[in-house]
């Protein structure tokens, strides 16, 4: 094939090309109106290809609303906290939606372009997961505790150092009001990761009461008047027994035990009142019955040296005690 591009004449000198032509306006509209015809043909031929893709991205967004709506009621009903369904419910359509417009780029051909915004779209996430990991670990923790549900609002809880009730559960922290009156947020990474103790859970608690008797009170008597102080209270949950138990010779009294139990479904804080109201019953029964709840009591042994200065200044100074 001959080379076109330059001509070779005999003495070797190049020819250069011939310049372009310019540039008309009617060229220009003529190409203009090659190009629009080019793309005419084109989308009518992808027309059909265009409608099935319409249809199919209508149909995947009507199933996915159909889906989220489903997931939202179940999770309603299961894990009774409306944020996290929400999320899910959002989720859910965003995912069936992302499916749907999947496939009908596909019938277009541009599959392609979209594999790569997706792997686009992957890094980006990748690297903000990096960054907001913390954030992401409080929303995953809230999304388990919303489905574990180890307490309801207005459980009086203990976590993290904190004790109060719980006021509000959001899908990122636990409001917990102390008994001092403050909110405190907890993030939900925090209050997943440590112990977590519900006293409103099981409906009922156990109120201990320690104290000690005189070594020479009678333990039976001693028994009998604690029991009978604690059955006269009207927080105790009279279906129970008042338990009783000596622990053991302290420095200055006899350590015993007194248990009740009482009812939290009606006021959370009856603890407080109950250990309160249970202390002045056994108070007033301990004087009543002349026993003793002795003062702690402390015996120093003093060396020699130290008695001799005890003894000196105990001794009248000369002449001091003349009367007359």
């Amino acid at each position: 094939m001959a080379n076109t591009s330059a001509i070779q004449p005999e003495n070797g000198a190049e020819i250069p090309e011939p310049a372009p032509e310019p540039l008309t306006f009617e060229r220009a509209t003529s190409e203009t109106v090659d190009r629009i015809g080019a793309w005419s043909d084109t989308l009518i031929e992808l027309l059909p290809n265009i409608l099935v893709a319409i249809a199919v991205i209508v149909v995947f967004a009507l199933l996915g609303r159909l889906v989220g709506s489903l997931t939202h009621r179940a999770l309603s009903r299961v894990a009774q906290n409306d944020q996290l369904a929400t999320l899910a419910d959002v989720a859910l359509r965003l995912g069936v939606m992302s499916i749907g417009i999947f496939i009908a780029l596909g019938l277009l051909d541009l599959d392609k372009a979209l594999t790569s915004l997706l792997a686009g779209v992957g890094i980006v996430g990748l690297a903000l997961g990096f960054a907001f990991q913390d954030i992401a670990a409080n929303f995953m923790s809230g999304t388990i505790m919303a489905v574990r549900q180890p307490f309801q609002l207005g459980d009086l809880v203990e976590t993290h150092g904190f004790m109060g009730t719980v006021e509000r559960v959001t899908l990122r922290a636990t409001v917990i009001r102390l008994f001092t009156g403050q909110e405190t947020i907890l993030p939900n990474k925090d209050v997943l990761q440590n112990p977590i103790t519900n006293y409103t859970q099981t409906g009922e608690r156990r109120v201990d009461i320690d104290l000690g008797v005189a070594y020479d009170a009678d333990l039976a008597t001693a028994r009998d008047v604690a029991i009978e102080a604690i059955e006269a209270l009207e927080y105790r949950d009279a279906s129970r027994d008042v338990e009783f138990y000596y622990k053991g010779f302290g420095d200055s009294a006899i350590d015993l035990s007194v248990r009740f139990w009482i009812d939290l479904r009606s006021d959370a804080s009856s603890y407080l009142v109950a250990r309160s109201r249970g202390i002045e019953a056994i108070k007033r029964a301990f004087e009543s019955a002349d026993l003793e709840i002795p003062f702690p009591i402390r015996t120093l042994e003093l060396g020699a040296s130290a008695r001799g200065s005890l003894e000196a200044l105990a001794a009248p100074a000369d002449g001091s005690d003349h009367t007359g």
